[in-house]
């Protein structure tokens, strides 16, 4: 979520499983032919259990005839025409269990087929999803390096943990005969259709806010260059340079075939670790971009202190997220949004080979964005203080520099525009409109017309987002307070606690009498009962997990007061107009 970009398909060795049809072939496993509407949480774990157990055999196999995983490996397979390479899973395809016809035994083994990424492409796709630095100098001005640090600390343990939660989920519901493609897979079989259906909508709503997000990144981009050094000159409207970039966005996402980006797409998070060492060595020879700080926060900080830096919480006045608790939480808001992404580690874990190894990537990876955040975070604000900017490649004051950081930005944005336009709008059509709405489906003529009536008014939704509320740093905020905690701690804190009391309410006399041929289980009882005899067995670990799931509902709920707040105070300050020609850079 850091990135705010949809990472899978990305470098993806087995493609993109949520494509068009046309596109790549493996979209057409994410349509189960065995029917989910009606299975138990029994039969999903029976199944797990014997996939789990043929892909460790497999595993064993694949990994005596390529030997050892080496950094070098990683690099090299990210870039070869077949990543995954031969994989020896597939000749275990239809071992194991019983299967009803050759549908089935074929759905088999096309499921293992997509099955080919090892755990070094999975710790490069978290690292290319979680990854997004931009806002964490701008975090840091607000809370303090002390808090700053202890915060980004306990977010970034927080974040792993909810990572590894959805990883034990999918290693226990996930089979071959019941493949997880996304998120809302996980609360389904937990908790039934309707709260599948309340995360895809959710989901659909967090892609059109992350599509304003990136038009608004990139339009101030835009209007920056076109002013020049110093706004020596007289610059492009911005609302203009939003339609540029939508419209430029809008057309390279037309582009249907993913395979096209993802060469492209792999130089992603290595141009954002160029721009992070680049912000820093130009931050400590050239002073804040006081221009935008007073375009964005208005004339207040024209003639402001010199730069300080704070061990502690700023004092009112000089934190430009607001003043006492509202500037710290915005802080907080940021430290959530750069941790999010977990909505996508079940697409991950959806191509792994061995979903097993999984743990490896998330600790690698969040490794890597830890050190990242901090280094970078306390190295700007260190040089400029109060006056740090979000995102921190526009509060560079070097013309120069400003302009190279912002050409690559706009390179990444429209690769990422690209690819949300092919995917992202698809993950709505689909799992919203097509299976909620019962809209015709995609590849049908009826299907494509819809399409192309969608797709344009997705895209001017996005820019509307952008251009009505045009201040990067609360925007963001607010997103992060919204769907980077609801997605990376609220949910999968919920389903850690919903999962172990339904899985812990089973009786060894109901789970003895599971029939697998038929699907039917026995339960004793039901309702409350059920329940508390469930949370009772753990209730250590199920207090824990409720207290993490309350809590981060209070973070989510004072991450929006404040940003909502903030943006009261831009909008009836005159500072943020909504549709307008000035710049906020």
């Amino acid at each position: 979520m850091a990135s705010l970009v949809p990472a899978s398909g990305l470098a993806l060795d087995g493609g993109d499983p949520r494509a068009d049809p046309k596109d790549v072939v493996a979209f057409s496993h994410t349509e189960k032919p065995v029917s989910t509407k009606n299975v138990s949480l029994e039969e999903y774990l029976h199944y797990a259990s014997i996939t789990r157990a043929e892909e460790k055999i497999a595993n064993e196999k694949y990994r005596a005839a390529k030997g050892p995983v080496t950094w070098k490996s990683i690099i090299r397979g990210r870039f070869s025409r077949n990543p995954g390479g031969n994989d020896p899973q597939s000749s275990t395809a239809g071992q194991g269990y019983a299967v009803n016809g050759a549908l089935e035994a074929e759905w088999k083994n096309a499921s293992r087929a997509v099955r080919t990424a090892g755990w070094g492409s999975a710790f490069y796709l978290i690292a290319t999803d979680v990854l997004g630095p931009s806002q964490t100098p701008w975090s840091f001005s607000q809370l303090g390096y002390g808090p700053g640090f202890v915060l980004y600390t306990v977010f970034g343990l927080l974040s792993g943990y909810s990572g590894l939660i959805l990883w034990r989920l999918f290693i226990q519901l996930d089979s071959d005969r019941y493949p997880m493609r996304n998120y809302a897979d996980v609360f389904h079989r937990i908790f039934g259709t309707g709260m599948k259906h309340f995360v895809n909508i959710a989901q659909a709503i967090q892609l059109i806010a992350v599509l304003g997000f990136l038009i608004l990144l990139n339009g101030q981009g835009i209007s920056q260059m076109a002013q020049g050094p110093e706004g020596s000159y007289a610059g492009i409207c911005f609302v203009a340079c939003l339609i540029i970039f939508t419209v430029a966005g809008f057309v390279i996402g037309q582009v249907r075939t993913l395979q096209k980006y993802s060469w492209l797409a792999n130089f992603a998070v290595f141009i954002n670790l160029l721009v992070v060492f680049i912000v820093m060595g130009v931050a400590a020879k050239y002073g804040p971009n006081y221009n935008a700080v007073v375009a964005t926060f208005g004339p207040q900080w024209e003639a402001g202190p010199p730069i300080v830096t704070f061990a502690g919480t700023p004092p009112d006045g000089f934190a430009t997220g607001g003043t006492g608790f509202v500037a710290t939480v915005n802080g907080v808001n940021q430290a959530l949004l750069c941790y999010g992404g977990a909505a996508l580690f079940v697409f991950f874990l959806a191509e792994m080979r061995h979903p097993m190894d999984f743990w490896k990537s998330i600790l690698c990876a969040q490794l890597l964005i830890y050190v990242i955040y901090i280094v970078f975070g306390m190295v700007v604000y260190h040089y400029h203080g109060q006056y740090t900017y979000a995102p921190a490649v526009q509060g560079v004051s070097d013309y120069r520099w400003q302009t190279a950081l912002n050409v690559m930005n706009l390179v990444m944005g429209l690769i990422s525009c690209g690819l949300f336009g092919n995917i992202g709008v698809k993950i709505v059509y689909i799992e919203v409109f097509e299976k909620l709405l019962h809209f015709p489906p995609m590849h049908t003529l009826k299907g494509r017309i819809w399409w192309a009536i969608l797709s344009p008014a997705y895209w001017v939704l996005g820019f509307i987002l952008a251009a009505a509320i045009p201040q990067f740093p609360l925007v963001s905020g607010l997103i992060g307070a919204i769907f980077g905690v609801g997605f990376t701690y609220i949910l999968p804190a919920l389903a850690a606690l919903g999962f172990r009391v339904r899985r812990d309410a089973m009786l060894e006399e109901e789970t003895a009498r599971f029939d697998p041929a038929t699907g039917t289980v026995h339960h004793r009882d039901a309702g409350i009962r059920r329940v508390m005899r469930g949370f009772m067995k753990r209730p250590v670990f199920n207090v824990a997990h409720l207290i993490y799931f309350l809590g981060s509902l209070v973070i989510c709920g004072l991450g929006c007061y404040a940003a909502i707040i903030q943006l009261m105070g831009a909008f009836s300050s005159g500072v943020a107009t909504s549709f307008t020609c000035a710049s906020p850079v």
